[in-house]
């Protein structure tokens, strides 16, 4: 079986989310679950290294935290397109210490995933990330919370 599905989770997830963003229906599952299985095979052919978790319990911390900067940068980002209040966007770049794949990638969809700021370059020569911010009222604000809460929780996390 394992040869046949070799990252089972995966193929799970893709299914489900296939299902989720289709309508439910026999031909739906039956696509979904065919995506999912190449999905799968393409995976072993990309031999990606299976990331150590080395505390758990920071995980649950990091996605509350997570979910109420996402509720709090909406809610900043909409007040400021509502209120047509006068906006400064800048482009911050940030010295990171972590070096771990993994690590990095949860970093780039944290910060993507934050209204208001987007990833867009780091360079893997001095591990400096560029960052896109929509609005940073207060000098240095996105670089602190970055290396304080997103990166520490990472390291935490992976390294």
């Amino acid at each position: 079986m394992r040869r046949y599905i070799p990252y089972p989770l995966l193929a799970l997830m893709l299914t489900l989310m296939w299902l989720i963003l289709t309508r439910f229906s026999l031909g739906n599952l039956i696509l979904g679950m065919a995506v999912a299985l190449v999905a799968s095979q393409v995976m072993v052919r990309l031999q990606p290294s299976k990331p150590r978790i080395r505390r758990w319990s920071v995980i649950p911390k990091m996605f509350a935290i997570l979910g109420w900067d996402i509720i709090k940068s909406n809610w900043s980002v909409a007040w400021a397109i509502v209120s047509n209040k006068k906006r400064n966007p800048r482009l911050v770049e940030i010295p990171l210490e972590m070096r771990d794949p993994t690590a990095l990638a949860l970093l780039a969809i944290t910060i993507t995933a934050t209204p208001g700021t987007a990833w867009v370059e780091y360079r893997t020569q001095d591990g400096r990330l560029l960052l896109h911010v929509f609005d940073e009222e207060e000098e240095g604000y996105w670089r602190r919370v970055v290396k304080n809460r997103y990166e520490a929780m990472l390291m935490e996390v992976f390294e």
